[in-house]
């Protein structure tokens, strides 16, 4: 059988997530609180006792998601496990990208934490806020979609495919006019839903260049090394494992589409069998399902997922 490991993004946060594998395992206890050291807050707390709108806010939220992943995968080490020997490639849906490179050993926990907190507040920050917004199309093809992104990209207001999520769903991302007459166009030619996100900028859309420029100056200091297995990049739904190339990529990918659904196919065409998503929630398992009925999905986000996955 062939592992892929995937990796969740924005959205799949709760209050209390990664408490259970904290109390469990002490190695991953240990990567709550590296995350915490290198952010000089106890993001931990947050995540465990505190406000889901806080914690859901995007400077908080992408660090402590990828914390619960990391803590997930220290778990299964601990217990013999080795993704360079066991698993075939990695990936992660946006800020999961990052969990990814961490898992496969190529940027440290604490770099990553850091990383995600400039990422956080540099994608806050890149737009004035209700200046920008997200919609989910459900239910029309991708260039139905991408004409009606075209056609509402006017004057100053523009809007893009953001992320093939497969399954036939499409999020668009632009400034908030062009992106609600997208929605109200996508209804009139048979989209099954049309509805805006609640989310606080317009990511993975060229509104986003502030933040890419932070980005570039971020990831240019950061230390990168060839992951041990290959990453499936968003933006090439394809290998790359070279540090100059990956750190070009996440570059690319603030302003870039995230093409999970050519990323699942590329698992299936390459010989993937099972996908595991890991960290917080099942979104990815749920999407994996949907683009490829041929691929076995496993979520792995509590100690019982973890004892399960080893002893299997």
């Amino acid at each position: 059988m062939s592992i892929a490991f995937t990796f969740p993004g924005q959205g799949s946060q709760a209050i209390g997530m990664g408490r259970d594998l904290a109390d469990a395992f002490p190695e991953a206890r240990a990567v709550f609180d590296e995350v915490d050291d290198a952010l000089g807050q106890k993001l931990s707390t947050l995540m465990w006792e505190g406000d889901i709108d806080e914690l859901t806010l995007t400077t908080n939220a992408q660090p402590a998601l990828m914390a619960v992943s990391l803590a997930a995968v220290r778990a299964m080490e601990a217990g013999g496990f080795n993704i360079a020997q066991s698993v075939f490639c990695v990936a992660g849906h946006s800020l999961g990208e990052y969990s990814a490179l961490a898992a496969a050993g190529s940027i440290s926990v604490a770099d990553t934490a850091r990383l995600l907190r400039v990422r956080g507040n540099a994608m806050q920050q890149a737009v004035p806020a209700g200046e920008g917004a997200m919609a989910a199309i459900i239910g029309l093809e991708q260039d139905a979609v991408n004409d009606i992104c075209v056609q509402c990209s006017t004057g100053d207001g523009l809007c893009q495919i953001a992320n093939d999520n497969g399954g036939g769903q499409l999020v668009i991302s632009g400034s908030r006019e062009a992106v609600e007459s997208a929605a109200a166009m996508a209804s009139e030619k048979g989209a099954k839903r049309a509805l805006l996100l609640p989310v606080s900028a317009p990511f993975h859309s060229v509104l986003m260049q502030p933040a890419a420029d932070a980005m570039q100056d971020a990831l240019g200091r950061a230390s990168i090394a060839k992951p041990s297995v290959p990453l499936i990049s968003n933006v090439l739904a394809g290998p790359v494992d070279n540090p100059a190339d990956i750190r070009d990529l996440l570059i690319k990918q603030v302003t870039g589409r995230v093409r999970w659904r050519e990323t699942v196919l590329w698992f299936a065409a390459n010989g993937v069998t099972e996908v595991c998503e890991v960290g917080a929630g099942k979104v990815l398992t749920g999407l994996a399902r949907r683009i490829d009925r041929s691929l076995a999905g496993t979520a792995i986000n509590s100690p019982q997922d973890v004892e399960s996955f080893l002893h299997r």
